[in-house]
C-alpha cells in the first residue's frame, strides 16, 4: 500500500511536471509569436510607407500630435490647383493643418494620398499636380548640336524618352471643434529700410482667416483686420492673444483693431472653456 501510494505520488510530480514544461513552453511559443507578429506589422508599415511617396516625403505640421476628433474618421480626398486659397478656405472651415507630402515623381496615385491620410487620421486630404520638366525632342537636338560641334560622342541613354515629371503637395486637414475666439492670426513686420535699418514691427496681428460661426465672425473681424488690443491686454505676439483670450473666456470683451486702415472697436462674446 505504501509502495502503491509512493509510486502514485511519484507518478502525480513527474506529470505535474510534465504539465508545467508543455504551459512553460507554450508561454515562450505565445511570446514568441506575439514578438514575431508586432515585428511583421512593423516591417510591413516601414515597407508601406517607403513604397508610398506621401508617406515618406510628410513632414509634420506642429508639434502636439494634431489628429481628428473621430477615431475612425471618413476621410475626404479632393483634387485642385489653388492651394494658397484653399488654405485659406479650410482655416475658414474650422479645420488646422497636420502635416504635408511634397515630392517629385512621375506618377503617384492619389490613393496612395488617401491611404496617408488615413494612417494619420486626417479628415481631408487635398492633394496638388504641378508640372516639372520632360525631355522634349527639342532638347535631344539640341544635344545632338553641341555634340556634333564639339566632335564629341553622345550617350544614347541621353536621346532615351523620359516621362514628364511633376511635382505632388499633398497637406491633411482636422477638424477642430469651435475655438474660444476664432482667428488665424500672423505678425507683420514693415520692410527694412535702404539704409539698412532693421524691419519694424506692425502694431497687432494681422487677421489671415477668421473661422466661420466662431464668436469673432459673429462680431464682425475679417480677414485682413489687425487686432491691437482685448480688454486691457496689448497684443504683440500670438502668445498675448492666447492669454487675453483665456483670461476673458466666457466674457464679452471690447476689442481694438483696424479695419481697412482705420481704428475701430467691436464687443466679442468670447466662448467659455469646457
Amino acid at each position: 500500500m505504501r509502495n502503491h501510494q509512493h509510486h502514485s505520488a511519484k507518478a502525480l510530480a513527474v506529470s505535474t511536471a510534465v504539465i508545467n514544461r508543455n504551459r512553460f513552453g507554450k508561454m515562450i511559443m505565445t511570446g514568441f509569436l506575439g514578438v514575431s507578429l508586432l515585428l511583421f506589422i512593423f516591417i510591413n508599415a516601414a515597407h508601406a510607407a517607403e513604397n508610398n511617396p506621401y508617406a515618406s516625403n510628410y513632414k509634420e505640421q506642429n508639434t502636439y500630435k494634431l489628429k481628428s476628433l473621430n477615431p475612425n474618421p471618413d476621410t475626404k480626398l479632393f483634387v485642385s490647383n489653388h492651394k494658397d486659397d484653399d488654405n485659406i478656405t479650410m482655416l475658414e472651415d474650422g479645420y488646422d493643418m497636420i502635416g504635408s507630402s511634397g515630392f517629385s515623381a512621375a506618377e503617384a496615385a492619389p490613393e496612395l494620398a488617401l491611404q496617408h491620410a488615413k494612417a494619420i487620421k486626417a479628415d481631408t486630404v487635398l492633394i496638388y499636380k504641378k508640372y516639372e520638366s520632360a525631355k522634349t525632342p527639342g532638347s535631344k537636338l539640341q544635344l545632338v548640336k553641341e555634340a556634333a560641334k564639339k566632335g564629341e560622342d553622345i550617350d544614347a541613354e541621353a536621346l532615351a524618352e523620359e516621362p514628364a515629371q511633376y511635382y505632388f503637395y499633398a497637406s491633411y486637414w482636422a477638424k477642430l471643434p469651435m475655438p474660444l475666439l476664432g482667428v488665424h492670426i500672423i505678425k507683420l513686420k514693415m520692410n527694412a529700410n535702404e539704409d539698412g535699418a532693421e524691419a519694424q514691427a506692425l502694431p497687432g496681428l494681422k487677421v489671415i482667416a477668421v473661422i466661420k460661426d466662431s464668436p469673432a465672425a459673429k462680431a464682425g473681424i475679417a480677414r485682413g483686420d489687425s487686432i491691437l488690443k482685448i480688454g486691457d491686454m496689448t497684443l504683440a505676439s500670438a502668445d498675448d492673444l492666447f492669454a487675453a483670450v483665456k483670461r476673458y473666456a466666457g466674457q464679452t470683451v471690447a476689442v481694438e483693431l483696424e479695419q481697412k486702415g482705420a481704428p475701430a472697436k467691436l464687443s466679442v462674446a468670447i466662448n467659455s472653456r469646457n
